[in-house]
C-alpha cells in the first residue's frame, strides 16, 4: 500500500454528518445560492473524496477548484518532483517550489485555497500492487496523467472497482475530456483497446502543449467531478469532448460501451496489467537493429568520443532547444530541414542523431537509412538520457 500522509484535519470539520459551520455558510455561500446545490448539495461535496492522479497540466487546475468548492477530502497522487519545466502550466507550484515533491507543493497550496478540506498525499507511482487500494478509498477519480502506463492503469481499477474515472488529455493546442467508467457508460479501452506502440504518440515534451490547455480541460475535469457528486445535469459519460485551442472549438463525439471491450464489456480483465514494458520507450542493446534503425546509448556513444572515433553528431531538435542544451561536438539540424540537409550528407560516415528523447531522431535515422545510409544510429533516450547518464552539467528540460 502506498503511503497516505493527510494535513490535519481542522477541528470545526466533521465529516460524519458533514454539517457545515457559520464560516463554511459565508465561504460557500454563492454555491448555496444554486437551487441545484443549496445547504444539502454543500453537504455532499463535504462528505465527498476525489483522487486526482497527477498533479500536473491537469491535475493543477482541478485540484484549485474542488478545493475551492469544498470538496471533502482531496487525494493528490504523484510521484515526481517539481521541475522548472512544469510551471509555464502546472499552477498548483511555483518557483519557489521547484526542486520540492510535486504532492508536498501541491498540498501546501490547496491548504491556502482552502484550509477546511482535508489533503492526502500519495507520493508513490500508482502501480499494479496499489492501484486499486488507493482508488477504493475515493468516490470518483480525475485521471490527470501524461503516460499511458498509469491511464489505462487507472481506467481498468476505476471498472473494476466501479468508480467514475473523468478524464482528460491535451497535447499541443488540442485536449480531450470525458467521464468514463459508469454504470451505462463506456471506459477509456473502449476508445483506445490497446496502449500504442512505443514512441508512436508523443509526449507533451517532445510535441509541447499551449500553457493555458490543460487549465481548460483541468477545470472541465473539475466541473465534471463537481457534477457527479452533486447529481446534477449531463455528464460526459458517453461522449468525448474535444477542444481545439487554436482555433477555439468544442465539438463532442458520442460513445457506446463496447461489448467487446475486455475491461467494461466481456469483463476479461479481472486483474491489473502492468504497462511498464508495453509503454516504456523502446531501448535496444548497442548496435542492435531497432526496426531498420540501430541504436546507441549514451555511455557508448561517449566512449567513441572519447576514443576520437570519427562521428558526424547531429541534433535534430529546435533551435531553441538548442540554447538550452546541447552536445559538445554536435551540429545542429531542425527535422524540419532535416530531408534538404541529407541531400549533402555523404553516406559514407558514421551518424548519430539525437533529440530530447529519441523520437525525432529516430524518424530522422530512419530517412537516412531510406537513403542508402548503413552507418546511422539513433541516440536511446535523446540528450535527457545523455545529461542523466554521462553529463549531468547538460540541462534537462
Amino acid at each position: 500500500m502506498a503511503r497516505v500522509t493527510p494535513t490535519p484535519l481542522p477541528a470545526e470539520v466533521s465529516f460524519p454528518d458533514a454539517s457545515l459551520t457559520a464560516q463554511e455558510l459565508v465561504r460557500y455561500s454563492r454555491h448555496i445560492g444554486l437551487s441545484e446545490v443549496g445547504e444539502a448539495g454543500q453537504r455532499r461535496l463535504k462528505r465527498a473524496s476525489v483522487l486526482i492522479v497527477g498533479a500536473g497540466g491537469l491535475g493543477s487546475p482541478a485540484a484549485l477548484y474542488l478545493a475551492a468548492a469544498g470538496v471533502g477530502r482531496i487525494g493528490i497522487a504523484d510521484f515526481d518532483t517539481v521541475d522548472l519545466t512544469n510551471l509555464q502550466r502546472q499552477l498548483l507550484h511555483d518557483t519557489n517550489s521547484v526542486g520540492q515533491r510535486k504532492t508536498d507543493s501541491a498540498r501546501a497550496r490547496l491548504g491556502a485555497v482552502n484550509p477546511l478540506v482535508h489533503v492526502e498525499t500519495i507520493n508513490d507511482e500508482l502501480s499494479t500492487a496499489n492501484a486499486l487500494d488507493i482508488i477504493a478509498a475515493y468516490d470518483v477519480v480525475i485521471d490527470g496523467t501524461d503516460n499511458f502506463k498509469t491511464r489505462y492503469l487507472t481506467n481498468d481499477a476505476c471498472v473494476l472497482l466501479g468508480k467514475p474515472n473523468v478524464y482528460g488529455s491535451v497535447l499541443r493546442f488540442e485536449g480531450q475530456a470525458s467521464v468514463f467508467a459508469t454504470s451505462d457508460g463506456p471506459c477509456y479501452r473502449c476508445l483506445f483497446p490497446e496502449p500504442p506502440p512505443p514512441g508512436l504518440v508523443p509526449s507533451c515534451a517532445e510535441a509541447g502543449v499551449l500553457g493555458v490547455l490543460p487549465g481548460i480541460v483541468g477545470t472541465i475535469q473539475a466541473t465534471e467531478a463537481i457534477k457527479i457528486i452533486l447529481g446534477i445535469g449531463d455528464t460526459l459519460a458517453g461522449r468525448l469532448l474535444l477542444v481545439d485551442a487554436k482555433a477555439m472549438s468544442f465539438r463532442t463525439i458520442r460513445l457506446r460501451r463496447d461489448p467487446s471491450c475486455a475491461a467494461c464489456g466481456t469483463r476479461e480483465i479481472q486483474s491489473l496489467t502492468d504497462y511498464d514494458e508495453l509503454c516504456a520507450p523502446h531501448v535496444t542493446a548497442p548496435g542492435q537493429l531497432a526496426g531498420s534503425v540501430q541504436e546507441i546509448t549514451p555511455r557508448d556513444l561517449a566512449e567513441r568520443v572519447r576514443r576520437g572515433d570519427p562521428i558526424d553528431l547531429i541534433d535534430v531538435r529546435e533551435p531553441y532547444e538548442w540554447r538550452i542544451a546541447r552536445i559538445d561536438g554536435a551540429r545542429l539540424i531542425p527535422l524540419g530541414q532535416f530531408a534538404n540537409a541529407a541531400r549533402e550528407m555523404p553516406p559514407d560516415r558514421d551518424v548519430v542523431l539525437y533529440c530530447h528523447h529519441g523520437l525525432r531522431s529516430r524518424t530522422a535515422a530512419e530517412h537516412l537509412v531510406e537513403r542508402g545510409f548503413r552507418r546511422v544510429w539513433n541516440l536511446t533516450g535523446g540528450i535527457d538520457r545523455w545529461s542523466a547518464d554521462v553529463d549531468p552539467t547538460v540541462a534537462t528540460y
